[in-house]
């Protein structure tokens, strides 16, 4: 996964409102048990807007394998501490080139995330048909670089409560998916109760270690989340403010 986010030049184009919330899942969707000592939990289920939810809300996050839907729940699960984001003077340098936007083209950055010519892409059909339908209906995100050539980066990813579950990146300039995430940070710092806030990484890696990013539990992971879920969703309208669609 790639990202980053700091100071951008400007964030604009959100459109806030409130998420409809989807039929449920027909689907039992259980957490993985604190002791499960597999990254993988359950295969099959689907990728429904309700199926999603109850998924994230659960710990859990999809990802096909062999033509299989498969639900996954690191052991070691890497999360991003809004406090700790470490943003380079030479990234928030690189950062001022782009304007970042919140879902102004989230249709165009899962696209860019699912090319598949990215090496060990996964992303299908499938899965982004099931994330736009759930960013139609307010869920899923997307926070973007652009410059005077356009769409240069972006992320997205699902937000519920005080979650924000990470999914992919891109970019096509340097630094453009950084500065994405850095803006990203940005944003959910800047609604408040930042340190009960959770930025779902999945797995760990070097790059993501350099920003910040740590290992907890599963157990402190679902602790956390649990903690989260009962907060303000940081793309909803603010209070008094107007939503709309």
């Amino acid at each position: 996964m790639e990202t980053a986010f700091g100071t951008a030049s400007r964030r604009t184009g959100q459109t806030r409102r409130v998420p409809t919330e989807p039929p449920p899942t027909s689907w039992a969707l259980q957490r993985a048990p604190d002791d499960h000592p597999h990254d993988m939990w359950a295969v099959g289920a689907d990728l429904e807007p309700g199926t999603l939810l109850a998924a994230y809300r659960a710990g859990l996050f999809p990802m096909a394998v062999d033509g299989s839907l498969v639900w996954w729940s690191p052991p070691r699960r890497a999360v991003l501490p809004l406090s700790r984001f470490h943003a380079s003077r030479s990234l928030r340098r690189s950062a001022r080139r782009f304007e970042i936007r919140v879902d102004t083209a989230f249709g165009d950055v899962i696209r860019a995330c699912a090319d598949p010519s990215r090496p060990h892409g996964w992303i299908d059909a499938p899965f982004v048909e099931a994330y736009v339908r759930l960013h139609r209906l307010g869920w899923a995100h997307s926070v973007e670089a652009w410059d005077e050539e356009g769409l240069q980066g972006g992320v997205y990813g699902v937000a519920a409560g005080g979650l924000f579950a990470a999914e992919s990146k891109f970019h096509r300039r340097t630094d453009a998916s950084k500065a994405a995430l850095l803006g990203l940070v940005e944003l959910l710092r800047a609604v408040g109760a930042a340190e009960s806030r959770v930025l779902d990484l999945q797995w760990q890696t070097p790059h993501l270690a350099s920003l910040g990013a740590v290992e907890i539990t599963r157990a402190a992971y679902h602790h956390r989340l649990d903690a989260a879920l009962r907060l303000p969703d940081a793309f909803e309208p603010e209070e008094g403010g107007s939503a709309s669609g």
